[in-house]
């Protein structure tokens, strides 16, 4: 099991991203409030890991905390969620606000979030509530740090193309990051302003 990775970060276009570990370059999927914490393209970092082994695929999941990463496996193991919807969850809510919605049975909330309907929200409050019930916030790692895209252009697509990657409709991806795109506004603030417009 590959636990963490320590290397240089030399691609980025949500939801995914390339590390190049003493020359092994890793294709990791990562949630966006990861991507939010990520510096920029040639700095070096440190990810939390989960491989996911199937039939046709070895996929590998970075996140920035082991809180995150804690929060995904625990994500996975409920009927019905599998590693997809996992990370959308955590890209569409921060993790400690996914705990408090479980804790105060706030499935309204969580059926915002794409591909949650009304019983899979129920079913994560009702199987999550007493494995989350200690939950606590994590601390920062290294990985923290301000988002620095200097490169505006087509930031519009990209936002678009990572909200399809991450569950949305092509229509309704569309839609919400041209309600909140603003001409100085990189492609990870318009995910992230998008996937809050989303929610409300």
């Amino acid at each position: 099991m590959i636990g963490s990775l320590r290397g240089q970060l030399v691609h980025k276009q949500a939801p995914s991203l390339r590390l190049d570990v003493g020359g092994v370059g890793y294709e990791i999927e990562a949630p966006m409030t990861t991507f939010y914490k990520l510096p920029s393209v040639g700095e070096e970092i440190q990810l939390y890991t989960h491989l996911v082994v199937r039939d046709d695929a070895h996929l590998l999941f970075g996140f920035a905390t082991e809180q995150e990463r804690l929060l995904f496996r625990t994500l996975i193991k409920v009927n019905g969620v599998g590693a997809k919807m996992a990370l959308t969850i955590l890209s569409g809510i921060e993790a400690d606000e996914f705990a408090r919605c479980v804790a105060e049975g706030d499935t309204a909330s969580l059926v915002h979030l794409p591909g949650v309907g009304k019983k899979t929200a129920d079913r994560l409050v009702i199987e999550m509530r007493d494995k989350l019930r200690d939950w606590q916030t994590d601390t920062p790692t290294s990985a923290d740090s301000t988002a620095n895209n200097t490169s505006t252009k087509g930031a519009t697509e990209e936002a678009v193309s990572a909200l399809i990657s991450l569950g949305y409709k092509p229509q309704e991806a569309s839609r919400f990051v041209h309600n909140v795109a603003k001409e100085d506004m990189d492609s990870e603030t318009i995910i992230r302003e998008a996937l809050k417009a989303s929610v409300r």
